[in-house]
């Protein structure tokens, strides 16, 4: 299967504070990456290099298309929480819609196409009727939806995720799932989460992140495997028919 994208060696920090050192990693065309990893240990960092968001200050990111390297990818993206505006005077619809901006050209107006696609996105999230609500009238976990149609109504080449899980209600999590299963079988997904359990169940590799990034090419990891890369204890508590990895209370002493 084609590599996507290539990081090799690559660092990252804030003013003279290291988060990231020496990070080698290879995604794959419909890989399901989970990244997971203490509080502080970079995983934020390391999807906001990949998009471009910040530059690294040491190393490389390298994309490919069809096998053959290329400037940039089509990415869909859904940041995390905390991170939204949620007094933005906007509109279920026109969240979703604006993941089709690239799509077009400045000057141009969506077509009846581009609108088709966000009324199906907008079903397949389960937000009919509310398509006019204004999102700082949305639940949290309908706010998540909404954020997440117009990560993928573009159809990206790759889906990144940054703790997609907070605030979704359990009831649409299994749905969610489901989706990203789908979406998975004909592009990349990137998921960032700090739920082991929840990652673990659905990714099909695993990189943890804590500074440096260790990969594990699948995802049947062990307690022990957890514990070297965070640092700490970790309990295996059975739930169901899913297994759930719960960390116990720690302390770092460089929060990064």
């Amino acid at each position: 299967m084609n590599k996507i994208i290539e990081i090799e060696h690559l660092s990252a920090g804030y003013d003279r504070n290291i988060v990231l050192r020496d990070v080698n990693l290879r995604v794959y065309e419909q890989d399901f990456l989970g990244i997971i990893g203490p509080n502080g240990g970079g995983k934020t960092t390391l999807i906001k290099l990949i998009l471009g968001l910040m530059k690294p200050a040491g190393g490389e990111i390298r994309f490919f298309s069809d096998g053959k390297p290329a400037t940039n990818l089509s990415m869909g993206y859904l940041p995390q929480y905390n991170a939204i505006d949620k007094k933005f005077p906007i509109s279920v619809y026109d969240v979703v819609l604006s993941g089709l901006s690239r799509k077009k050209s400045l000057l141009k107006s969506f077509t009846g196409e581009h609108h088709r696609k966000v009324e199906e996105v907008i079903s397949h999230m389960g937000l009919q009727g509310l398509e006019k609500k204004a999102i700082g009238q949305l639940s949290g976990g309908q706010l998540q939806r909404a954020l997440l149609g117009r990560a993928i109504v573009s159809n990206p080449e790759v889906v990144i995720l940054d703790e997609p899980n907070t605030y979704i209600d359990q009831r649409f999590e299994s749905r969610l799932y489901e989706i990203l299963s789908e979406i998975n079988k004909e592009r990349a997904i990137i998921l960032v989460s700090h739920d082991i359990g929840t990652v673990v169940s659905n990714v099909k590799s695993i990189a943890c992140v804590n500074e440096t990034l260790d990969y594990h090419p699948d995802s049947e990891v062990s307690a022990e495997w957890l514990e070297a890369k965070f640092e700490c204890p970790i309990e295996l508590l059975g739930h169901g028919e899913l297994p759930h990895r719960i960390i116990r209370n720690h302390h770092h002493e460089n929060e990064k």
